[in-house]
């Protein structure tokens, strides 16, 4: 890929990826051929639907499992939401945690599993 494609895909998708993560998955995009990369980005999940989930959905897990994290959602279900204190922690948590993943999913090349 060329810088170009590289910054116009960083200025588009930058929200889902964590900010100080922006040189390592930049410079792995740079390895990267553009058809990897346009599924890597397809595959992403948006932090806003993960907290929107997580509001309302949470304490079945949810939440964690459209991240990817399925043991951790089911873990969460069975548990109702770590009686309602796991819930509330990752109203906080899962926005960053959504990126994080995101920012994993690049680094990896599109490669990982990725929940739904």
């Amino acid at each position: 890929m060329d810088r170009n494609q590289i910054d116009q895909l960083l200025m588009v998708y930058g929200s889902k990826i964590p900010a100080n993560m922006y040189p390592m998955v930049k410079s792995r995009l740079e390895t990267m051929d553009s058809n990897t990369a346009n599924v890597a980005f397809m595959q992403m999940k948006d932090p806003t639907i993960s907290l929107l989930i997580s509001i309302f959905l949470g304490g079945y897990g949810i939440d964690r499992m459209y991240i990817g994290d399925v043991g951790l959602g089911v873990i969460k279900l069975l548990t109702c939401g770590g009686c309602g204190v796991w819930w509330l922690v990752d109203l906080f948590l899962i926005m960053d945690k959504t990126k994080e993943k995101n920012a994993q999913l690049l680094l990896n090349g599109g490669m990982m599993g990725n929940g739904f």
